[in-house]
């Protein structure tokens, strides 16, 4: 199973795991109002950063950045559900679903790269993970990023609250 230093090779990105050498980059984007307007709103502080998005809730949660043309151009992460929700993979008992968060920088939107990066997400998660699900939950007035997660193959799903929950299921057999 691949560890935390894996780098997943998407056609068009590369999903490198973020390191502690990363968080200068990372507070600056997670700083500016443009990059989190559909990611909590909030900017962030560099603490709340580097508790959050340079690898520090591994194995939980593996964080990566999205690298383009050779330069950063996002973050993403995905992240496994309670141990309610594992099966058994290879005799080793696994979670088989969790949730994806994604976000571009502004200047990096429209290139083709999310889409790309979601592909290269689910290929992993579906294939060496052996997932069954996987959920995304984007800001109900992010109309692109709706867009781009429904043409993925996300479906919105009924969800607690106001909230709005898409998800993506596996075909028997592995990813698509």
């Amino acid at each position: 199973m691949p560890d935390a230093t894996t780098t997943l090779d998407g056609v068009l990105t590369r999903l490198v795991p973020t390191t502690e050498e990363d968080l200068d980059l990372l507070a600056r984007w997670f700083a500016a109002p443009d990059f989190v307007e559909h990611w909590g709103g909030v900017p962030l502080s560099r603490e709340e950063v580097a508790e959050k998005y340079v690898g520090r809730r591994r194995p939980r949660v593996q964080s990566y950045l999205v690298v383009a043309e050779g330069a950063p151009v996002g973050y993403a992460q995905f992240w496994h559900a309670d141990a309610s929700a594992s099966g058994i993979k290879d005799g080793i008992e696994r979670d088989i679903e969790g949730g994806i968060d994604m976000v571009l920088h502004p200047e990096s939107r429209g290139r083709g790269w999310g889409p790309d990066a979601t592909r290269t997400l689910l290929a992993h998660l579906g294939g060496e993970l052996g997932w069954r699900r996987v959920t995304v939950d984007p800001v109900r007035e992010n109309v692109r990023a709706v867009r781009a997660w429904e043409r993925a193959g996300f479906r919105q799903v009924r969800s607690e609250g106001a909230g709005l929950l898409l998800e993506f299921t596996f075909p028997e057999g592995g990813p698509r």
